[in-house]
């Protein structure tokens, strides 16, 4: 995929993550409200298994801001978002109203490609067939600090699922 489009900006896939709720910019003092709610939400879940594969674009290849790995829709993953959608709002954020559609970002069109490659890379993303299951143990808030190279993310704090 990288080599059919290597002018976007494609994510270190030790960078990859699936964003449950994006909360912006926060003061430093929230992070102990923040912390308690997602241990709170943490503690009504299991680990579960979240399935990854398929490779799209939103809107779509043509017109794409975002090159995505889909993430195989479970009623367990959709059931902590929600929850951390609720814990969220009851500390003042806002509902995120449109639909929850889990994937993990691969790559950030900045500069838009010609056509022809935007059309290699959907050739690509078709005729690529991975498939990877990863157990969800956590519920981790992360600090995303914007570089010239790409964003860098870190662990502020993480809330474990219950095992099992």
């Amino acid at each position: 995929m990288r080599e059919c489009a290597p002018e976007l900006a494609w994510v270190d896939g030790s960078l990859l993550h699936l964003t449950l709720k994006f909360l912006g910019e926060q003061p430093a003092e929230r992070l102990d409200e923040l912390q308690a709610a997602l241990a709170t939400v943490a503690g009504r879940h299991r680990e579960l298994t979240m399935t990854v594969g398929g490779i799209g674009a939103f809107p779509n290849f043509r017109r794409a801001r975002v090159v995505w790995m889909g993430v195989e829709q479970e009623p367990r993953l959709e059931l902590l978002h929600h929850d951390v959608e609720v814990a969220c709002e009851a500390l003042g954020f806002e509902l995120d109203g449109r639909p929850f559609r889990p994937h993990l970002t691969l790559a950030r069109v900045k500069d838009r490609p010609s056509e022809e490659r935007m059309r290699m890379l959907s050739r690509a993303a078709k005729g690529t067939d991975y498939r990877a299951e990863f157990i969800v143990r956590s519920i981790d808030l992360m600090r995303s600090e914007p570089t010239p190279s790409g964003s860098r993310y870190s662990v502020v704090a993480a809330a474990a699922l219950r095992s099992g």
